[in-house]
């Protein structure tokens, strides 16, 4: 497949506070040097865009040495935390800012939507801004009119098109501004979180229509977003940036799951007590015996527990209870420890396993206990330990992510029935 987007070590600087190197002599120098095609010589090297400590200097890298290359008719999301330079890669991409050092080649027009209201000029009206946005994108006139009633259609304001937009509430902003970027015949199309603005259904409709745009047309398209489940569901692949480097380019299920595991659970370890039996490490894994803070939708969830004995004694229990992001009790498991116990151990460890495809994405944690059968006599006890997050891998529920699921996701079940037969289907969730 041919390149549409080619990016060749782009690093991005921004300086802190005054713009001004102090002196004259110093702006000269650093003037004739830009003009030259040197670095600049009073750009520190290696400071991070790491908003949670002070730098040595007031320059600030939001990204330094990206490269990579996006093929023809791609849709590739781009993902990392807060301050990671995502909005800053697109905004290089699209041309609205410089990149401080290396290359960048673009084939075919770009339409962007970088933020609520880009590209509005808001004493005109919609219908005016819809023209005003092709005539940027190199479109004539009778082209912009020929998508005109389709872009009209899909924002779904068309009550308000002739009136100007700085009368439009956000929502009303985003669904015009992305039908206008999604319907324009421009080759690359870059979209940034402002979705998030919309309301769930426009989300959803949103999502069909890029997939539309990049498998009917060919289009190219960039999609930034906190939503793991529209990335999962929509984008083959993805880029994880952090503080501004490229962490990761690949498939978005291999990208999303480092995206998640970059922090680690906080479980207990190497804890000691003088208890008959006690817990000495509490912490979920993945399958493997990494720990880890996250599991997609569908992937079995693994606890394990690492117990001392002491002093052995059949009443010993095991006791298990998951806890909802409210801190509520959602189920209780227990078990004897006799059932794992052999006749002069010290030390056992065991694996609780919760199957993938049951809890809905959200916040979890446990409560472990070890007592007697009876819950009178309580050896050992710790309570919201080992959380984790269970995150949507693109199901068809990922366009709501956010909004309160519930907590169990059932494998639904229906049936059609009509005048002759009955017709069963199982439509479990996709």
């Amino acid at each position: 497949m041919p390149i549409a987007i080619k990016v060749e070590n782009i690093s991005k600087a921004y300086q802190l506070g005054e713009f001004s190197t102090g002196t004259i002599s110093q702006d000269l120098e650093r003037w004739w040097a830009l003009f030259r095609g040197k670095d600049d010589p009073f750009l520190m090297v290696g400071e991070e865009n790491n908003r949670t400590q002070f730098g040595k200097s007031n320059i600030v890298w939001s990204l330094k040495d990206l490269s990579f290359e996006i093929e023809k008719g791609s849709v590739v999301g781009i993902i990392g935390r807060n301050g990671a330079g995502k909005s800053t890669l697109l905004k290089v991409l699209s041309q609205v800012t410089s990149p401080t050092y290396g290359k960048i080649k673009v084939k075919g027009r770009i339409a962007s939507l970088l933020e609520v209201g880009t590209g509005f000029h808001p004493e005109l009206t919609g219908r005016e801004n819809i023209f005003l946005n092709g005539a940027i994108l190199g479109m004539r006139k009778h082209e912009i009119t020929r998508k005109f009633d389709e872009i009209v259609a899909f924002s779904g304001v068309e009550r308000y098109i002739d009136t100007p937009v700085k009368r439009y509430s956000s929502g009303m902003y985003v669904r015009l501004a992305f039908a206008i970027a999604a319907h324009l015949e421009s080759e690359i199309l870059i979209i940034d979180e402002v979705l998030a603005v919309g309301d769930a259904e426009f989300q959803k409709k949103a999502i069909g229509k890029m997939q539309d745009v990049s498998k009917g047309t060919g289009r190219t398209v960039l999609f930034v977003s906190h939503n793991m489940g529209t990335i999962l569901q929509l984008c083959p692949q993805s880029i994880l940036l952090s503080q501004g480097k490229l962490e990761k380019y690949g498939s978005s299920a291999d990208v999303v799951e480092s995206y998640y595991r970059q922090s680690i659970s906080n479980g207990l370890k190497n804890l000691s007590k003088n208890a008959d039996a006690y817990y000495s490490e509490i912490y979920v894994h993945d399958g493997k015996g990494n720990e880890v803070s996250s599991f997609a939708f569908r992937e079995t969830i693994y606890l394990r527990l690492k117990i001392e004995i002491n002093k052995y004694d059949p009443i010993q229990n095991l006791g298990i209870v998951l806890l909802g992001s409210d801190k509520k009790r959602l189920f209780t498991v227990n078990k004897s420890l006799s059932d794992f116990y052999k006749s002069g151990i010290k030390s056992l460890e065991v694996d609780f396993e919760i199957n993938g495809g049951l809890f809905a994405p959200n916040d979890y944690s446990f409560l472990i206990a070890l007592n007697n059968k009876t819950g009178i006599i309580t050896f050992d006890w710790h309570e919201d330990v080992a959380p984790f997050k269970i995150y949507d891998d693109g199901t068809d529920l990922a366009f709501a992510e956010g909004i309160n699921y519930g907590v169990i996701i059932f494998k639904d079940k229906w049936s059609v029935i009509d005048s002759k037969n009955k017709i069963t289907q199982f439509n479990y969730l996709k």
